[in-house]
């Protein structure tokens, strides 16, 4: 048995079952999707510190969900990269605390904007008149540093815990990142208290996803009542679009989190992993596309910068 103490560091296995070959194809893999998601979200942040007609409740939240993805995949990712390129897999035991209480801030937080994201649309369709109102950018910058302070609460339940545990060998953490249930995994005799982590995520998690599910009823009701098609026709393809991302974010946590408290819920590592991969990764890669790059006022700006450059360039 080790003690924390006695344990300088832990392994950063990765997919247990890949082959060395493979490695360089992984980590080529990982590095492009992180430069891809880093600049795609980049490019709306610098587009909403340039633009002040963008300077609105709706952007200042696509900004924080941009920043909040591009946290977490500078935190998540570079080790990852690290361990199939020059096969490093090794982190610091209080490193890996902080990864693992930023990987879950950052998810934390994520749930927080989604929230957000859902009362302002809510408010916009079911209440337009008292939008205005309710929703300024001053309300809007409150909700959000509130966001930004209060995910810290849920994840440092697991960080104080993990801070004063024994863990024992082998220090091998089969996962991409350090999480809690890998962390879980490797903690010395009984485990029933992290069970408050769990239900801190479970939370986190599903408490703002109840309220979006039944903002997003109030948003069709009001829809149906409108008179407007077009206007149905846009309000009901953007809650489509963002409901499949609201579905691929919560959805595939519930089954990660809650295999180990149910005997029939069973997962394998490496579909454990491919599953926390694609619910981590996919949604800050597309978020750019999805909510702003997609969206006509933006598209009008980058226009505008296409035109003025030709301008330039052609006097």
């Amino acid at each position: 048995m080790s003690k924390k103490g006695e344990m300088s560091e832990f392994l950063i296995v990765g997919f247990p079952d890949l082959q060395r070959e493979y490695f360089h194809l992984v980590a080529w893999f990982f590095f492009v999707l992180y430069v891809i998601t880093v600049v795609g979200n980049l490019i709306l942040v610098v587009v909403f510190a340039l633009e002040p007609s963008l300077q609105k409740p709706m952007y200042i939240i696509m900004v924080s969900l941009a920043l909040s993805d591009i946290g977490f995949t500078t935190v998540a990712l570079p080790k990852l990269i690290a361990r199939y390129w020059w096969n490093d897999g090794s982190i610091g035991v209080h490193t890996c605390f902080f990864q693992r209480h930023m990987i879950h801030y950052f998810g934390s937080l994520n749930s927080l904007i989604l929230l957000t994201m859902a009362l302002d649309r809510c408010l916009a369709v079911c209440f337009p008149f008292r939008y205005p109102l309710l929703m300024t950018v001053p309300n809007m910058l409150g909700l959000t540093v509130f966001s930004w302070i209060i995910a810290h609460i849920f994840p440092g339940i697991g960080t104080i815990n993990f801070t004063f545990a024994s863990f024992c060998g082998p220090n091998r953490i089969i996962q991409a990142f350090c999480d809690t249930l890998s962390l879980t995994a490797l903690v010395c005799g009984e485990t029933n208290q992290y069970g408050a982590s769990y239900g801190a995520a479970m939370f986190i998690l599903y408490f703002p996803l109840g309220f979006i599910i039944v903002s997003y009823f109030w948003i069709i009701f009001s829809v149906f009542r409108m008179s407007n098609n077009q206007g149905k026709k846009k309000t009901i393809s953007t809650c489509a679009t963002q409901g499949f991302i609201i579905a691929i974010y919560y959805l595939p946590r519930f089954f990660v989190y809650s295999t180990p408290f149910f005997p029939n819920l069973t997962m394998t590592a490496d579909k454990r992993m491919v599953t926390t991969l694609f619910y981590s990764f996919f949604p800050p890669l597309i978020n750019p596309f999805i909510y702003c790059l997609r969206t006509k006022e933006i598209q009008d700006i980058f226009k505008r910068w296409i035109q003025r450059q030709k301008s330039i360039a052609q006097g």
